[in-house]
């Protein structure tokens, strides 16, 4: 499948069928009208556009459509952070790092985890 990022909106459906799929038409209105106000119609059309661009599989077999992602929550992550490193940050990582420390954005504990990761990137 062709890698490409995600809307706003195409995030915030996503999430719903991240978290449990499949899912009814109305199961995914309900979802979104509860989290972010969405109207029926709205979620619908989300839904319809969603369907049209490879996002989401639908199964019209049963009595009420079900609907399941066509992209990993994980791929999805990996293909936004790639896009914003190379937006922001020419695609360089310690860059990323160097503004986030220049900034003191970091607790301890996140500079603990990021020593814990590079250990790990280190053994590979």
């Amino acid at each position: 499948m062709e890698k490409k990022n995600l809307t706003d909106g195409e995030w915030r459906v996503m999430e719903c069928f991240w978290e449990c799929s499949p899912r009814t038409v109305m199961q995914v209105v309900e979802y979104l009208n509860e989290k972010h106000g969405w109207a029926k119609s709205t979620s619908i059309t989300m839904l319809t556009r969603m369907e049209k661009k490879n996002l989401l599989i639908c199964d019209s077999s049963g009595k009420a459509k079900l609907y399941t992602p066509n992209v990993k929550r994980e791929d999805a992550v990996l293909e936004e952070t790639k896009t914003f490193l190379d937006k922001v940050y020419s695609g360089s990582v310690g860059l990323m790092m160097s503004a986030m420390v220049d900034s003191s954005e970091l607790s301890k504990e996140e500079i603990d985890e990021l020593y814990e990761i590079l250990k790990k990137a280190k053994g590979k």
